[in-house]
């Protein structure tokens, strides 16, 4: 494992959907969805070649990391970087030799749709499974998981999930939290929504008041509250600092022992 893996909205590249093929069209979208909420970017565009596709990832990290967010690579090529998301049956980049020359981790996720891809991870830092529900992008591909079996598998799952695949709305993001996922990756929902920013913002959202909503029903179930201090106990007893003195009782009865 290496650094920690992506949660909440991530944001999978397609510049086709933008309504051009100019890399400059993507990067205008990239910069809204992180202005809505979005702190993980998939940079995908496989059909670039490798000098345009890196200028594209060069462009797009200093507006991640601005916001603190993470550009992933789809591939095995980091393109200058340090995170790659592989498909089901791709080979790991090759090790990377720090200034010290030591081998330093990559961040490496792995796309999977099935308990049997899912068994073969080992280092993985996430995985993706898919399609959870129809796809615009892909067409017939699937059957859909849909959330219930998302669930079963993300239980299977060593690593921590991303739900794929046709998710566009709040319920869907919804949906797919409930059903354990750490994270949903989309990409028709904001590359192809008029502003990519009220987009990025409208499912952020959902998933952060669902979170937030399912940490509260877990305290709720476990039967947590916040701790009273015993009725009586010292202020350096409550405060934790210094030796807990001892009670009323206690002084008395060593006083009366002391003066027989």
């Amino acid at each position: 494992m290496s650094a920690a893996p992506p949660r909440g909205v991530v944001l999978l590249t397609d510049r086709g959907a933008t309504g051009g093929s100019a890399p400059g069209a993507l990067v205008r979208v990239v910069a809204g969805a992180v202005a809505g909420g979005v702190r993980w970017v998939v940079l995908r565009e496989k059909d670039l070649p490798r000098a345009e596709r890196a200028a594209l990832a060069a462009d797009l990290r200093p507006i991640l990391a601005a916001a603190g967010g993470t550009l992933i690579v789809a591939g095995p090529d980091p393109l200058g970087g340090d995170a790659v998301h592989l498909p089901a049956a791709g080979p790991y980049p090759p090790p990377r030799p720090d200034p010290a020359g030591q081998l330093r981790p990559w961040l490496v996720g792995r796309s999977c749709h099935d308990a049997a891809e899912l068994a073969r991870l080992t280092t993985e830092d996430y995985a993706t499974l898919s399609p959870v529900y129809p796809s615009r992008s892909k067409p017939g591909y699937g059957p859909p998981l849909g959330p219930r079996r998302l669930g079963e598998l993300i239980r299977l799952s060593p690593v921590p999930v991303l739900a794929l695949g046709g998710i566009e709305t709040p319920d869907q993001v919804r949906a797919c939290l409930a059903a354990g996922a750490a994270g949903v990756a989309v990409q028709g929902a904001i590359m192809r929504a008029p502003n990519p920013a009220e987009a990025a913002a409208t499912l952020t959202t959902a998933w952060a008041e669902a979170r937030a909503g399912h940490a509260r029903a877990e305290v709720s179930h476990r039967g947590l509250g916040p701790t009273v201090p015993a009725q009586g106990s010292s202020l350096t007893a409550r405060s934790g600092h210094g030796r807990p003195q001892p009670s009323t009782a206690t002084t008395d009865r060593r006083a009366s022992e002391a003066n027989p």
